[in-house]
């Protein structure tokens, strides 16, 4: 029904800032340990934020360029995962709504989630990440129609 969809380029730099933030928070929890069981000193913290941030960074880089979904005539098909490849198929049967979410960070970056949720019993959703808010809007409305066609299908 289309060609494999990629991701918005934005999303690194949102994924960036969230391994930052967690750089920092480990960072200063290493610094001060370090500093209070007098190992090494505060320094140490200094090295695990570089460390920390530059792996993030570099792991944002990579999932970005592995992300991809592709709506198909029966399935919504996802690949992403950088040191475990994933791949989902999302049968337009099973869907039982589809939400979109824009988080403060997502505003900021000018991006958008879709959220699928169907039906199953081990982690029954998935999220499509780095979307414009049309695109999240349109793959919203397009999902809902193609699981509103696939329920009469399956209808008894």
């Amino acid at each position: 029904m289309g060609p494999e969809q990629t991701l918005e380029p934005q999303i690194q730099g949102v994924w960036a800032l969230q391994s930052a933030v967690s750089a920092v928070i480990l960072g200063l929890i290493a610094g001060v340990a370090f500093t209070l069981l007098d190992p090494g000193g505060p320094w140490v913290g200094v090295v695990v934020f570089a460390v920390v941030a530059v792996l993030g960074v570099a792991f944002s880089v990579l999932r970005y360029r592995i992300w991809a979904y592709h709506v198909r005539t029966d399935s919504l098909y996802l690949r992403r995962g950088v040191l475990t490849r994933v791949s989902t198929v999302a049968p337009y049967v099973r869907i039982q709504h589809v939400d979109t979410r824009r988080g403060p960070l997502e505003r900021a970056f000018g991006l958008a989630t879709t959220v699928v949720y169907t039906a199953g019993s081990r982690g029954a959703d998935v999220s499509i990440p780095g979307l414009t808010p049309q695109r999240a809007d349109d793959l919203q409305a397009r999902l809902k129609q193609l699981a509103i066609a696939a329920e009469g299908d399956d209808a008894v």
